[in-house]
Parts: structure tokens; C-alpha cells; sequence
């Protein structure tokens, strides 16, 4: 029977794959007290773009660990591949636990939200193509982590051309609150506090809106999505 490069067979890998899964999401609920609050939507098997606030590395992993199982199965996380092809191990978790979409950031192809979508390996292409596919994706429309003091870092346009390229995906805004303060940068022992994934309700893009309002419309269906007492900052 074939095996793989680190000497695993198919079945095994897979179900490597499912045990780590598991674990990941044990590991989210454990240390953060992570709850999913659907406040303008409901969980539904259709194909969904979410599109979420980024501050932490583990903002996808979060995201992707309050989806219900069935959910979580159908949706890809899109990811750095120079983070997550760095060794074996983030390989295999990368690939077969999360099955993300794996982006180029070394400029050949841009960031998440890039513009030119005509580029070779385009970030926007390679999501346009999985959402054509049939998959759904998380994604983070500002581009890079907000490691600074801003709230929400401005928008990159890929978000808008994904939702002309695919008017069929549901556009799901979430805002994930605490987790920059639960691994700030540079430490690697999270600090216990309670976390929550917020999904809003879903955007569609209009017959004739133009690029700068749909970001606009974005922007504030995220920012509506903190709690009322991280309301007072802008």
C-alpha cells in the first residue's frame, strides 16, 4: 500500500487528521471559553464567506472551532503558505486538519485583499476559483494582523470582488473579540479570558453599488458586531 513522505498510509493520515481536528477544537474551548453568538444569522449548510476582524494567529482557528461539525467539514480557512508549509507538521495540520487555501505572501501574488486580480496566483483568484468550486471560506478583508491600536484596519477590495465574482456565497461578517488579548504578540502562554465569535447578518452586494460603498457597508457590519462596551472606540 502507498504511502505518503513521512511514511503514512492514506487511512492512517486521515484519520490523523480527524483525531488532531478534535483536539484543536477541545483546545480552543479549554483555553478560551469560546462561544459562537449567531445574532444575525443562523447556522446553514450553504456556501458562505466569512469575513472577520484579524489580530492574533489564531484568529481562523477560532472561527473555524465554533462552526457546527457539519459546517466546519464544507469550510476552508484562508492561510499564509509560508507559515503553514514551514515544517511537516504545520504541513499536515494546514492541509488535511484545516484543508486551507493556502496564499502566496512573498508579493508574487499579494496580500488577502489585493487588487490587481489579474496577477499570476492572485490571492483573489485562487479564493474565486475555491468559492467556484463550491467550497466556503474565512477570510480576513483588512489584508494583514492589526497589531496596532486601530480597531479595524481599512478594508482591502478583494472582499468586493469576490462577492461579483460569486453572487451565489453568502457574505458573512464576524467579529472575534478578546483574542488579541488572550495571545498578545510575542507570548506564547495564553492568558485565560473568554472569547466569542460574533456572525452577523449576511451582505449582499447591489445590482449597481459601487466598490467604495459595499466597503463602507462592510466595514460597519463588522464594527455593528463588537459588544456594547467596545462600542465607545472607533
Amino acid at each position: 500500500m502507498k504511502t505518503d513522505a513521512h511514511g503514512f498510509r492514506p487511512h492512517a493520515r486521515r484519520a490523523a487528521a480527524v483525531v488532531t481536528a478534535k483536539l484543536i477544537v477541545g483546545a480552543a474551548a479549554l483555553l478560551t471559553g469560546v462561544r459562537a453568538i449567531w445574532s444575525g444569522t443562523e447556522p446553514k449548510a450553504e456556501q458562505t464567506l466569512y469575513f472577520a476582524n484579524h489580530t492574533s494567529h489564531g484568529d481562523f482557528v477560532l472561527l473555524w472551532a465554533t462552526l457546527p461539525p457539519d459546517l466546519r467539514s464544507l469550510t476552508r480557512p484562508v492561510a499564509g503558505q509560508d507559515y503553514w508549509e514551514a515544517s511537516a507538521l504545520r504541513r499536515f495540520i494546514g492541509e488535511d486538519v484545516f484543508r486551507a487555501l493556502m496564499i502566496r505572501r512573498d508579493g508574487s501574488g499579494g496580500s488577502a485583499g489585493a487588487n490587481d486580480i489579474a496577477a499570476p496566483a492572485n490571492p483573489v483568484e485562487q479564493m474565486t476559483e475555491a468559492l467556484r468550486s463550491g467550497d466556503s471560506l474565512i477570510m480576513f478583508p483588512e489584508g494583514t494582523r492589526n497589531t496596532g491600536d486601530e480597531v479595524l484596519l481599512p478594508l482591502k477590495s478583494g472582499l468586493y470582488h469576490l462577492a461579483r465574482a460569486c453572487p451565489q456565497v453568502r457574505l458573512v461578517p464576524v467579529w472575534i473579540e478578546n483574542l488579541k488579548r488572550v495571545l498578545p504578540k510575542g507570548t506564547l502562554v495564553p492568558i485565560p479570558l473568554a472569547c466569542s465569535v460574533r456572525y452577523g447578518t449576511p451582505l449582499v452586494l447591489g445590482d449597481d453599488e459601487d466598490k467604495q460603498a459595499f466597503m463602507e457597508r462592510a466595514r460597519d457590519a463588522m464594527l455593528d458586531l463588537r459588544p456594547d462596551h467596545d462600542k465607545t472606540a472607533i
